[in-house]
């Protein structure tokens, strides 16, 4: 009998042996053929801008890549945001990650200073800024108050536009913001950390720190390498905050990647200066994306 038959038979036979037929999936080589369409239109939408941003970064107005190699302008900018990410990103992490292990536990209204502690990373970032701008503020702003009721006396620092605080109140800034962040993964993740093992390190008379190294931080280490690689590749294209506080300034102090290609483009002067730029930075993350996912798939 051939399979169309056993079929057949199935279907006429009594309702105990159609409730035991098979679910019927379509044949393996037709399945990628179903999702190429959805793949087909990702892939354009994804690769038109990028295709374009390297067709004007070809062209020679005023010289396209190399214009880029000889900007100082863009180097400056690119040291600091990488100064910013290796400052920030590590901050944002272990603070997160402190207050986790203070909200792991069971204590009344934790529902609620969670959700209160999260609400910095709801705002958006050019309101965040603004409200550090005011923050900051060398007249009426309390920052400046309160550090002044600290030392005992008047400080009039100008956060905003000091080369020596400009950059430190923009860090500040993203470390406030973004800390809740880290803070919802982190705990998460140590939500679900095996409760057998930390009784087995009990037992061993393991103490905190060696808990944390040889049981915690393995169990939640690959929400760790996520929430690193998310908010990684978000200060490499660092903009809101940088342009409510700073705009770039005092003398280009402050000035990321992001915000040198946002002045050209509007300016309109060195349009295959500042396509060669984004496409630059794309490539960038790209790789830096691709080898952190490649290393997390191999160590889990």
């Amino acid at each position: 009998m051939s399979a169309g038959d056993t079929n057949i038979a199935v279907e006429a036979g009594p309702p105990e042996a159609r409730a035991k037929a098979p679910a019927v999936t379509p044949p393996r080589d037709i399945r990628p053929w179903l999702i190429l369409p959805a793949a087909a239109a990702v892939l354009i939408v994804s690769l038109l801008p990028i295709a374009a941003t390297l067709f004007f970064s070809l062209q020679q107005s005023p010289g396209g890549f190399e214009a880029l190699m000889a900007d100082a302008r863009l180097w400056g900018a690119a040291r600091r945001t990488l100064l910013l990410t290796a400052l920030a990103l590590p901050a944002e992490l272990l603070f997160g990650l402190a207050l986790a292990g203070i909200f792991l536990g069971r204590m009344p209204g934790k529902a609620v200073f969670v959700s209160l502690l999260a609400l910095p990373a709801l705002v958006a970032p050019v309101i965040s800024g603004t409200t550090w701008r005011i923050l900051f503020d060398n007249d009426y702003g309390p920052v400046n108050y309160i550090l002044g009721w600290i030392a005992g006396g008047a400080v009039m620092a100008l956060w905003t536009n000091d080369p020596d605080f400009a950059f430190s109140a923009i860090l500040i800034a993203d470390v406030w913001q973004w800390t809740p962040f880290m803070f919802v993964l982190m705990l998460a993740a140590l939500s679900n950390v095996d409760r057998s093992q930390l009784e087995a390190a009990a037992i061993d008379d393991a103490g905190p720190w060696r808990t944390l190294y040889g049981v915690v931080l393995p169990a939640i280490w690959p929400a760790i390498a996520i929430a690193v690689l998310i908010r990684g590749l978000d200060l490499l294209r660092l903009f809101d905050v940088v342009w409510v506080l700073t705009r770039g300034g005092p003398e280009a102090q402050t000035e990321t990647l992001s915000t040198v290609a946002y002045e050209r483009l509007i300016d309109g002067s060195e349009t295959s200066a500042t396509a060669a730029m984004a496409f630059a930075v794309l490539v960038v993350v790209s790789l830096a994306a691709t080898l952190a996912l490649a290393r997390l798939g191999r160590e889990r």
